[in-house]
């Protein structure tokens, strides 16, 4: 009996390694030309938010400020938009109507501060900020974390739009109250930075997956898996099913293959590759990643066509569709 389910063990594994390398392009994925290195600022961001986010970081850095500072400033504009669904106060709630937030922030020196299912604050970003420049800590959570908050100047504040709570009624309507993978809402803004010094800080900011369950908290604001820095490698971020990225402990990972010698770019696709090998319904998810070395070699790949970025340097923020595993539908 042993025997019969070692050998269907051994097949189900073979059938799933033959139906990857029939999606698969390694020479596709790896050989992206991206563009020219140079000695200036670069900052990375992903999604068409992103664009407006850069503009703020570039800003910062043009006048002399920290990288830290331009990372948190730039991921605050995208907090502050109320159009927004996915990130900051407009985002949609969890399943019982909490708009709980989640965040994160490395600075130069590989320094951290994260705050998660914290509600009622406009910028959990800047929260995260003083949890790191303030306390001994690197996270608070929940109530502590307002209560953190409070007591450091930030005011309560209206935790869920209309345009929000009309999208969850109608969810509780049609799903009840049964959550789903979301495809559409992409749950997040990561920001990474390298400044023509080869300093590093990023940020990573969300509303979590429209009606999560009451108490759920994804890869966003945990260092090495949402985001992560480390001053003499580089930095990346992520986007997309936390908990595909938290079992990977995917920017930490991504990190850890740059200082190993690959290129950003080989270490997004790698980390990418381990989520299908980890994850069993990896056609019905998102998952995308982005990186900068010291030299300011980019990384961007995503699992499934759709993922854009947003990238700055020598003058020009343009948003760039980032190559993918999955040439299908978008998802």
């Amino acid at each position: 009996m042993s025997s019969r389910r070692n050998f269907i063990r051994r097949a189900s594994a073979a059938a799933v390694t033959a139906w990857l390398a029939s999606q698969w392009s390694r020479s596709a994925a790896t050989d992206i030309v991206h563009p020219p290195v140079t000695d200036g600022d670069i900052v990375l961001s992903t999604w068409p938010a992103g664009i407006a986010a850069n503009a703020r970081a570039m800003q910062i850095l043009k006048e002399k400020g920290r990288v830290v500072d331009a990372v948190q400033e730039g991921v605050m504009v995208t907090e502050s938009d109320r159009t927004s669904t996915s990130v900051g106060l407009s985002g949609f709630p969890d399943r019982d109507g909490h708009v709980t937030l989640d965040a994160c922030i490395m600075d130069e020196e590989g320094n951290a501060g994260s705050v998660t299912f914290l509600e009622g604050i406009e910028h959990p970003v800047a929260v995260a900020r003083l949890v790191m420049d303030r306390t001994p800590h690197v996270m608070l959570s929940g109530d502590g974390a307002q209560q953190f908050a409070l007591e450091n100047g930030f005011s309560l504040k209206k935790g869920m739009s209309e345009q929000a709570r009309a999208a969850w009624e109608k969810w509780k309507s049609e799903t009840g109250y049964k959550p789903v993978i979301n495809k559409d809402n992409h749950d997040t803004i990561g920001m990474i930075a390298r400044t023509a010094e080869g300093k590093f800080a990023g940020a990573c900011t969300t509303s979590g997956t429209a009606f999560k369950y009451h108490g759920r908290v994804g890869d966003s604001p945990i260092i090495g898996a949402g985001l992560f820095v480390d001053p003499m490698v580089g930095a990346a971020t992520a986007t997309g099913l936390g908990e595909a990225i938290l079992r990977i402990c995917g920017t930490h990972s991504i990190v850890e293959m740059m200082r190993q010698g690959l290129t950003p770019q080989q270490a997004c696709v790698e980390a990418i590759k381990r989520i299908t090998f980890r994850q069993k319904n990896v056609q019905d998810l998102q998952v995308a990643f982005l990186a900068i070395n010291r030299n300011g070699d980019i990384g961007a790949f995503s699992l499934q066509k759709g993922f854009q970025y947003a990238l700055a340097k020598e003058g020009r923020n343009e948003l760039i569709d980032a190559p993918a595993l999955f040439q299908g539908e978008k998802k």
